[in-house]
C-alpha cells in the first residue's frame, strides 16, 4: 500500500513501522492542514463490481434465489497493478500542480474513492480544488471512539446459534473488519487452537497482517486473519506519541479489544477480574474472522483521512461487515450530514455489498443528537440488559445504603467500626499539605494502628472522573493497611456523574450520590466521641457491614434506552433541519458489558493488567449488531445490506422483559426517575432479536441507485454528488426524497396536508398469507393498501401508504404498520412525522 511521498528535500523523517513518526508542522508553517482530495476517475472497485463471488456453497443460498448482490473478491491479488497506477496518478498530479513547493502525501485512496490525503496549504489546496481532474477538496476533520451475558439475553444458544451447529459453527465464513484503536493479538477470546474444529481462513479475503515490534510474526492466525494501523494524518499533524499510541495494530487503549471480542470473541473464555470469576465470554459471532484496521489512538482520537484510509483497504480486503464504534466530534458541514469523506467512503462500500454498522454516539439523551447519519449505514444505539451488579452498606441504625463496585462483602454480616481517611493520619501529617488526603492515594499518610480492622471512608471526588485518583489505588492501600475494607462517599462537587461497578479485591462499596453520601456521613460524625479537652477522638461508635457485589442480579424491565444513547431525528444538515430518515436504526445491549480488554490498557486505570473489562456505551452496542449480521449473512449470503438491515429492523421487540413497553431514561441526573416509553427517535424500530432476524419473512430492499436517487433529490446536490461519486446525476432517471426511499421506517420531516409513500416487500420465506394493521401517527389520518395479500416465495409486494394530516403541529407523532404473517413472521414498520401542516379551519 502506497503510504508517504514527499516532495524533494521537503524534511527530514524518521519512520516506525510503516508510517513515518516525526511531524514535518514545523517545516511548513502555520497555515497548513491535511485535505482529502478526491479525483474524478472512477475508483478500482467500480471497475470490477461486476465480479461474481464465486466461493459460496449452493447449501447456503437464501431460500428465495432472488436478491444478490456480488462483491468483487480478490482485487487487491489480481489487480496491485491498478493500485500502482492509481498511486502514481496522484503523485504526478501533485507534482504538476504544484511544482517544486512543499507537500506531503499521505494516503492514496483507489478501492472505494480515487482520491489521496495530502498536507499542504491553504493555498495549494485551492490550486489543488481548480484543476478538471479534481473533484473535491476538503479538509480533515477529527473523530473519537463513541459479555458474558448478552448471548443468553438475546436468547442465542438456544436460538440463532441453534439453527445452524451451535456456537462453534456460528458465524463461519465471515469476515467483521473493525475500525477501532486496535487489538491485543495475545488474548485468548482471539485464539484459533481452542477447538479440534479448525479455523480456514475464507478464500476471499486477501488482507495481510502488519508485522512491527509492537505486533510481531505470528499475531495473527486463522481467527485473527488481518491488522493494520493506519496514523499518517496524525502524525504528519505531530500530534503523535510513539511511546503511548503504538505504530502497530497492538491496542493501548482496550477499546478495539473489546468490541472485537463482542462481535466475535472466542466461546467460554473464562472472566476473571481483581481475582473474582463473573462466568464465561462470548462474542455473538464466534466462529467469525476478525480483520482490525487501527485508525483510533489513546492519546488523540482520530482523524477522517486515516479512517477513510482503513474503511478504503477493509473493503479491498474483503470483508463481509465493518464494524465503526467511532463518530466525527462534529456534525459535517454543507448542504448535508450525508455528504463526508467517511460516509460516502461507507457508500462505495455498500455498493460492494459490505453490511456497515456505526455507533450511535454517546451524545444523549438531547433530541438531534444523533452521530451516524446515512441511509445506507446501519446505526445502532445503547440498551440496557437485564444483568446488574449491586452492593449495599448497613449501617449500625438499620440504615441501608445502596451502591455500585464489584467487590466482596464483609465477612457474614459481621458489622465493622468506621474510620474515615481524614481522622487516620499519622502524627504531623496534615491536611495542608496534601488536600486530596481524604482520597486515600498515598499510604504514607495513615496510621495502619488506627486503621486495622476497620471499614475506612474515602471520598470519591472529579479526580476519580478524570484518572487522576483510582478506586484501585485506594482499594490497595486500604488491604495494605490492614482494613476490614473500604467505602467511598461520592464529593458533594460530582453531580450527576454516573458510575460503573469497579472491581475491588476487598469488601468495598461505592455510594453513588451525594445524598446517600450525607447520610453516611451524618451517622459517621455523630457516632464519634470527641474528649473536651484534647479534642481528639476517644471513640468511633459507627458501625457497618458490607453486602457483597460479586453475585449479578436479574431484573425485569430490561431492555431500557440508556440516558447517553444519541437521539433522533436525525439532523440532515449543520443547521439540524430534520432529515426524513429515521435514525437510530435500532438499539442493542450497550450497558455494563464484559468484554476481552488488552493487556496493557490504560482507557480505563481500574482494569489496567486486567484481561477483561466493563464498559458502557454505544460502542459497545455496535459490535452486537456486527456480530449478529454475520449470522446473518452466513445464513442468507446473497442478501444485499439493506436486506440485511431490514432483516434486523423488522424483527425488533417493541417490548421489555415484562411485556411492558421499552422505556427510555430521558435525563443524565438520576435517570432511573426519569423515564418515559421509547418512541422510534430513543430506539429506530426496537431491540434486536437475534433469533427472529434469522427468520424475517419479508424484507425491504434498496440498491446503490436507489441511495444515489436520495443524495441527487437533495437540493443543491448535483456538483456535490458528481465530486463525491463522480457520477452525473443526470443520468439517474429521477431523484427520490428520504420518506421515498424503500426503507423499513417511514419519517416524514415536514407533512403538507397529504403525502403517499411506496413500500416495496420482498418474500425470503415461503409461500405466506399476510394482513395489514396500523396505528396512526397522533394528528394523522393513515391508510395502507392492500390491506390483505399472498406472496409466494422470491416475488415482491407493493405497499402504498396515504397520509393525511387532520391538524398544524410541530410536535413529533409516532405510528407502527404491522404486517401478520400466516406462518407466524411479523413484519413491523415504524412511522415518524414532525412538522403537520393541515390548512384547515373552523368558522
Amino acid at each position: 500500500m502506497d503510504i508517504i511521498h514527499c516532495a524533494p528535500l521537503l524534511c527530514v523523517v524518521v519512520c516506525i513501522g510503516m508510517f513515518l513518526c516525526t511531524s514535518c508542522v514545523d517545516e511548513f508553517g502555520d497555515s497548513t492542514a491535511v485535505y482529502i482530495v478526491t479525483l474524478k476517475e472512477p475508483p478500482s472497485s467500480t471497475n470490477y463490481y461486476a465480479q461474481l463471488r464465486q466461493n459460496t456453497t449452493s447449501s447456503r443460498l437464501a431460500t428465495s434465489g432472488g436478491l444478490s448482490i456480488h462483491k468483487p473478491r480478490n482485487i487487491s491479488r489480481k489487480h496491485g497493478r491498478y493500485r500502482s497506477y492509481i498511486a502514481r496518478v496522484h503523485d504526478s498530479l501533485l507534482k504538476r500542480v504544484l511544482k517544486g513547493e512543499k507537500y506531503l502525501k499521505l494516503y492514496s485512496y483507489h478501492f472505494l474513492i480515487n482520491g489521496f490525503a495530502v498536507f499542504v496549504t491553504e493555498e495549494q489546496a485551492t490550486k489543488l480544488s481548480k484543476r478538471r481532474e479534481v473533484a473535491n477538496v476538503v479538509m480533515d476533520f477529527s473523530v473519537r471512539t463513541a459479555t458474558t451475558h448478552t448471548p443468553q439475553f438475546l436468547g442465542l444458544p438456544q436460538g440463532a446459534w441453534s439453527q445452524d451447529g451451535g456456537y462453534e459453527s456460528a458465524g463461519a465464513e465471515i469476515v467483521i473488519g473493525f475500525v477501532d484503536t486496535g487489538i491485543d493479538p495475545t488474548h485468548p477470546s482471539f485464539a484459533d487452537d481452542l477447538t479440534d474444529n479448525p479455523f480456514p481462513i475464507p478464500a476471499h479475503f486477501s488482507g495481510i497482517c502488519e508485522v512491527t515490534p509492537d505486533f510481531p510474526s505470528g499475531s495473527c492466525n486463522r481467527k485473527l486473519v488481518g491488522a493494520r494501523h493506519f496514523a499518517a494524518s496524525a502524525i504528519t499533524r505531530g500530534i503523535f506519541n510513539a511511546s503511548q499510541d503504538y505504530a502497530s495494530p497492538f491496542d493501548v487503549d482496550g477499546h478495539g479489544t473489546h468490541t472485537a471480542s463482542i462481535a466475535a470473541g472466542n466461546h467460554g473464555i473464562p472472566v476473571v477480574v481483581a481475582g473474582h470469576h463473573f462466568g464465561n465470554a462470548s462474542g455473538m459471532a464466534p466462529r467469525s474472522h476478525i480483520a482490525v484496521y487501527k485508525a483510533l489512538y489513546k492519546s488523540f482520537g482520530g482523524f477522517a483521512a486515516d479512517v477513510v484510509a482503513g474503511v478504503d483497504q477493509a473493503a479491498e480486503d474483503g470483508v463481509d461487515i465493518i464494524s465503526l464504534s467511532i463518530t466525527p466530534n462534529r456534525r459535517p458541514p454543507g448542504i448535508a450530514t450525508f455528504f463526508n469523506p467517511i460516509d460516502m467512503a461507507l457508500l462505495s462500500a455498500v455498493k460492494a455489498g459490505i453490511f456497515v454498522v456505526q455507533a450511535a454516539g454517546n451524545t444523549g439523551p438531547a433530541p438531534k443528537s444523533m452521530s451516524s447519519f446515512s441511509p445506507w449505514i446501519f446505526t445502532v444505539g445503547a440498551a440496557s440488559h437485564d444483568r446488574t451488579y449491586a452492593n449495599s452498606i448497613t449501617l449500625g441504625n438499620n440504615v441501608i445504603i445502596p451502591g455500585v463496585g464489584l467487590a466482596p462483602g464483609t465477612y457474614n454480616g459481621t458489622k465493622y467500626k468506621l474510620i474515615a481517611a481524614m481522622h487516620a493520619l499519622k502524627n504531623g501529617t496534615h491536611v495542608s499539605e496534601d488536600m486530596y488526603v481524604s482520597e486515600c492515594q498515598d499510604s504514607s499518610n495513615f496510621d495502619r494502628d488506627l486503621i486495622k480492622g476497620k471499614l475506612l471512608i474515602c471520598s470519591y471526588s472529579i479526580r476519580f472522573v478524570l484518572g487522576l485518583s483510582t478506586v484501585k489505588q485506594a482499594s490497595q492501600i486500604a488491604k495494605n493497611l490492614s482494613a476490614a475494607g473500604v467505602i467511598f462517599y461520592m464529593d458533594s462537587f460530582v453531580l450527576s456523574f454516573r458510575l460503573n461497578p469497579t472491581p475491588m479485591r476487598v469488601p468495598g462499596i461505592i455510594i453513588s450520590s451525594p445524598e446517600d453520601s450525607k447520610i453516611l456521613l451524618h451517622y459517621y460524625n455523630s457516632s464519634l466521641e470527641v474528649n473536651g479537652l484534647t479534642k481528639r477522638i476517644s471513640k468511633f461508635g459507627a458501625v457497618g457491614s458490607i453486602s457483597g457485589g460479586l453475585k449479578a442480579n436479574y431484573i425485569s424491565t430490561a431492555p431500557q434506552i440508556m440516558y447517553y444513547s444519541a437521539r433522533g431525528p436525525d439532523p440532515e444538515d449543520s443547521s439540524v433541519e430534520d432529515s426524513d430518515i429515521m435514525k437510530p436504526n435500532l438499539v442493542a445491549p450497550g450497558n455494563f458489558i464484559w468484554a476481552a480488554w488488552s493487556s496493557v490498557a490504560t482507557d480505563s486505570v481500574e482494569f489496567l493488567g486486567e484481561n477483561f473489562a466493563m464498559m458502557s456505551g454505544t460502542s459497545m452496542a455496535a459490535p452486537h449488531i456486527a456480530g449478529l449480521a454475520s449470522l446473518i449473512k452466513q445464513k442468507y449470503p446473497t442478501l444485499s445490506p439493506s436486506a440485511i438491515a431490514s432483516a434486523l429492523s423488522t424483527t425488533a421487540s417493541l417490548y421489555d422483559k415484562t411485556g411492558g413497553p421499552i422505556m427510555a431514561q430521558r435525563a443524565y441526573a438520576n435517570p432511573e426517575q426519569n423515564r418515559s416509553p421509547a418512541t422510534p427517535f430513543d430506539m429506530g424500530s426496537g431491540f434486536v432479536n437475534a433469533t427472529a432476524a434469522l427468520d424475517p419473512g419479508l424484507i425491504f430492499d434498496s440498491s446503490y441507485d436507489d441511495y444515489m436517487s436520495f443524495l441527487c433529490g437533495i437540493n443543491g446536490s448535483f456538483p456535490v454528488v458528481f465530486n463525491y461519486t463522480a457520477e452525473n446525476c443526470g443520468l439517474y432517471n429521477s431523484s427520490i426524497k428520504g420518506a421515498d426511499l424503500n426503507l423499513p421506517s417511514v419519517t416524514i420531516a415536514k407533512l403538507n396536508q397529504s403525502r403517499v409513500v411506496l413500500r416495496t416487500v420482498t418474500n425470503i420465506a415461503g409461500p405466506e398469507f399476510y394482513r395489514v394493521g396500523w396505528t396512526a401517527p397522533y394528528g394523522i389520518s393513515l391508510k395502507v393498501f392492500p390491506t390483505r395479500f399472498s406472496i409466494d416465495s422470491g416475488k415482491k409486494q407493493e405497499l402504498t401508504i396515504f397520509f393525511n394530516a387532520t391538524m398544524n403541529s410541530s410536535t413529533a407523532s409516532f405510528g407502527r404498520i404491522g404486517l401478520f404473517g400466516s406462518a407466524g413472521h411479523t413484519i413491523n414498520i415504524p412511522l415518524s412525522v414532525i412538522w403537520k401542516f393541515s390548512y384547515y379551519t373552523t368558522k
